[in-house]
């Protein structure tokens, strides 16, 4: 991992802000004001991106579309004015990693910048079991290169829907609570403003990994508790 982010902010103010703060604490970055020059970035330069969502021409939600569709899995997260629940649940649904709202201290912003490289780039082996390879029926886990297979294709999953499948696998028919899942996933200092924002990954992971999203044989639904895994027979 390196220490270079990209932010994606047309208020210039903000953007400087942001990124001499960010030079303060040992990163680089690089600002860009369109979501037309975020995309035509070379995102493998960066760790991160920072992603304003009212931009002039494309928009933060169609830059955070395009990065996931692309297949690049660096986290991303929003940071806009817009504070209703919806635009936040939608931010999560497209693939960003979290969303934090203007005004906000930088000590915040930072928080949640660190918190989004330790989940991205710390360990992220699945600790129970030593084989390069995991199998879970027609999936196959590599732990050397945190690639994901489904009837050898390449499933692509978010850096959070890798750990959340890394925690169920190492707790397998145990049924997690919703706050237990958060502090494992996302950290003792994340606070969930929405507990549907959970539920939005856990949906995402269904549709990616079982055969019937619908009907789920694996991640199963705890209602009123919270989520269980149950490993393919």
């Amino acid at each position: 991992m390196n220490r270079k982010i990209l932010i994606v902010e047309d208020e210039s103010a903000i953007a400087k802000a942001i990124h001499d703060g960010l030079m303060d604490e040992g990163f680089s970055s690089e600002i860009v004001g369109t979501g037309e020059a975020a995309i035509e970035s070379d995102l493998e330069l960066f760790s991160l991106v920072l992603l304003d969502i009212r931009l002039p021409g494309m928009d933060g939600y169609e830059v955070c579309t395009w990065i996931r569709q692309k297949g690049y899995n660096l986290p991303v997260i929003f940071v806009s004015a817009r504070d209703d629940v919806v635009d936040r649940v939608l931010g999560l649904e497209i693939g960003a990693d979290d969303y934090i709202v203007k005004p906000f201290s930088f000590r915040e912003l930072l928080s949640r910048i660190k918190a989004q490289l330790r989940r991205a780039y710390g360990t992220l082996s699945f600790e129970s079991t030593k084989a390069p390879k995991f199998s879970l029926g027609h999936i196959i886990i590599d732990q050397r290169s945190m690639r994901v297979y489904k009837d050898e294709k390449d499933v692509f999953l978010t850096p959070i829907e890798y750990r959340l499948l890394q925690l169920f696998i190492e707790y397998p028919g145990q049924v997690l609570s919703r706050d237990q899942i958060i502090e494992h996933v996302w950290g003792k200092e994340w606070i969930i403003e929405d507990p549907r924002s959970v539920n939005v990954h856990m949906r995402h992971l269904r549709e990616k990994l079982e055969e019937d999203p619908a009907h789920p044989q694996m991640i199963m639904t705890v209602r009123g508790y919270g989520y269980r895994f149950d490993k393919p027979k």
